[in-house]
């Protein structure tokens, strides 16, 4: 409990995305924090060939975001992916997951979250690396990129409530790589909430569309990279 309430504390205000503040500078600083991040991770960072795109995995190798090259593209733009593990041990009946938005694979027990968000043809030199790839995702959905300045952190509002976060700086945040998950569905698939192991379940204080603070659940699962 005390270190859900720790994170709680630390979470006020996730995550309000931020399209009034100086858009250049969030949409400048998320591509350095970004590259950052992603050269913390050397070897969680690789091209996945049957999925179109960048996947960059987690530290512990359980979790990962796959990021399309080319969102003109038949495979999904943002792809998640998360070991279903922790959440069957909680009580999860993956059969009762909206199959429009989860889909289960018994094969390698991961859960996938797909994403799609357009059309957009991306330049050839999109593919060359994923910080190039993320430089376009930046530049044709601005709006999906925000800020969230109590806990320095940037991220991807991926929708339905589920986001990927990092930090600002790495060298001062002890959560430099954040998933997040809305908890509802998978309460409603039989997660029992106080079951969960390796994510931390904690009511978190974030702002409506009309700025509005309220508190939701999440599951978050965050990693220090130093």
């Amino acid at each position: 409990m005390k270190k859900i309430s720790i994170l709680l504390l630390l979470l006020v205000g996730v995550f309000a995305f931020s399209a009034c503040q100086a858009t250049d500078l969030v949409a400048k600083v998320a591509v350095t924090s970004f590259d950052t991040m992603l050269k913390a991770l050397p070897d969680k960072v690789s091209v996945d060939d049957a999925k179109g795109g960048w996947s960059i995995n987690g530290p512990d190798g359980k979790e990962r975001i796959i990021l399309s090259k080319d969102f003109s593209s038949t495979q999904p733009d943002i792809t998640v992916e998360f070991d279903a593990a922790p959440f069957i041990k909680a009580g999860l009946d993956a059969s009762k997951l909206p199959t429009d938005k989860y889909t289960f694979d018994q094969s390698t027990g991961k859960i996938t979250m797909p994403y799609e968000y357009g059309q957009e043809k991306f330049g050839a030199a999109a593919g060359n690396t994923a910080i190039d790839t993320f430089k376009e995702i930046v530049k044709t959905h601005r709006d999906l990129i925000g800020y969230h300045e109590k806990l320095d952190h940037y991220g991807i509002a991926l929708g339905n409530g589920n986001m990927f976060e990092w930090a600002k700086d790495i060298t001062t945040n002890d959560k430099d790589m954040v998933f997040v998950l809305n908890p509802q569905p998978l309460i409603d698939a039989g997660v029992d909430a106080s079951k969960i192991e390796e994510w931390i379940f904690a009511k978190v204080e974030v702002k409506d569309k009309e700025g509005k603070k309220e508190l939701v659940d999440k599951f978050l699962k965050p990693f220090n990279l130093k």
